[in-house]
């Protein structure tokens, strides 16, 4: 059987760029990735700002009306806006018309609808954000979650946050045997407040998970971890701030190496080595967060990413469809996490 190709269905009018940024994104995407591209929102907003239409050759435009707005409340605005464009692609996948959304616009909309849309996946209480971080180890990365879905976490939502992480890790990651940690302020058990010390509890016990103990802030990088839980609010701000070490640091390479005649010329030496420095630390070339746990594919994007950063983010989920890791996280998951249920 000849396998299809992936069918990515892109919200054009979410995020702070839209819908010129996305559109570039989806076109290059088009251009250099083997996937269909399904562009969703306003057509004559998205000719308008494409100049050649023969760029749009080949993408399929998916009519919407209005988007939720990042002030909104994202059920209210779902319920008042049935057509607005995060909703019209979380449709099209499950209509089985597109295989993944990708969407820079309101996160907590873009997981409100597909909460709503799509479902959880069995045995999952809240979804949460993946987001794959660099390490000081060349090759290795580090996937954290929650990054933004879930503020608020008690500690059988961590464990299960611990549950896909392990298995998107092992599966999609290729990570053998996955070292996964819970964030905390300390390395001892009775560290943390009340939900981190039962997070503890629950992970230490856990048949599965392979669970190494706490993660303090300095060991997120370290590349001593593969996988590092935590809840969305904390997650978030480190995700953020993250992003911003990494322009700071690409923004003084700028300033400083050309500094000089000797700079000048190391810089030009070094021209590929920077190239390689950019590749980690840009948050743009990781594209967003897979968000995990719902019973479908979806790509969060930051609000302010443009056209390379979508790009990256049909790639990821291009990655997630053709790894088959929707099916893959909910065998797993049945197997690992609920063997008792089935009475095996």
């Amino acid at each position: 059987m000849v396998a299809t190709r992936a069918r990515i269905a892109v919200d054009a009018m979410g995020g702070d760029h839209a819908p010129a940024e996305i559109i570039a994104g989806a076109v290059r995407a088009k251009a250099e990735l083997d996937a269909e591209i399904l562009l969703v929102g306003d057509p004559d907003q998205i000719r308008s700002v494409t100049p050649n239409e023969h760029n749009l050759a080949g993408i399929e435009i998916v009519p919407s009306e209005g988007t939720i707005e990042m002030h909104e409340e994202p059920i209210s605005a779902l319920r008042r806006k049935p057509k607005a464009s995060i909703s019209v692609s979380m449709d099209l996948v499950k209509k089985n018309k597109a295989d993944a959304v990708v969407s820079a616009g309101h996160s907590g909309a873009a997981m409100a609808s597909a909460l709503l849309r799509l479902g959880r996946l069995k045995g999952i209480d809240r979804p949460a954000i993946g987001a794959v971080f660099p390490t000081v180890l060349a090759d290795k990365s580090v996937l954290i979650l929650d990054v933004g879905a879930i503020v608020d976490c008690r500690p059988k939502f961590l464990e299960q946050f611990a549950v896909m992480g392990t298995v998107y890790s092992k599966y999609v990651l290729g990570v053998e045997e996955p070292k996964v940690g819970l964030l905390n302020i300390g390395e001892e058990p009775s560290k943390g407040n009340d939900a981190a010390v039962q997070a503890y509890q629950l992970l230490e016990q856990h048949p599965v998970v392979p669970f190494v103990g706490n993660a303090e802030g300095r060991d997120i990088l370290s590349g001593q971890f593969d996988v590092v839980v935590c809840d969305g609010f904390v997650g978030n701000v480190l995700l953020k701030f993250a992003e911003a070490v990494g322009e700071s640091v690409l923004q003084i390479l700028r300033e400083e190496l050309p500094r000089g005649a000797r700079g000048k010329l190391g810089t030009f030496v070094l021209k590929d080595n920077l190239k390689r420095i950019k590749q980690r630390v840009d948050h743009a070339e990781h594209g967003g967060g897979l968000l995990l746990g719902v019973a479908g594919i979806a790509v969060i994007s930051h609000g302010s990413s443009q056209a390379p950063s979508i790009f990256n983010a049909i790639r990821l989920a291009k990655e997630a469809v053709d790894n088959k890791v929707l099916d893959r996280i909910q065998a797993q998951y049945r197997k690992v996490a609920m063997p008792a249920a089935d009475g095996e």
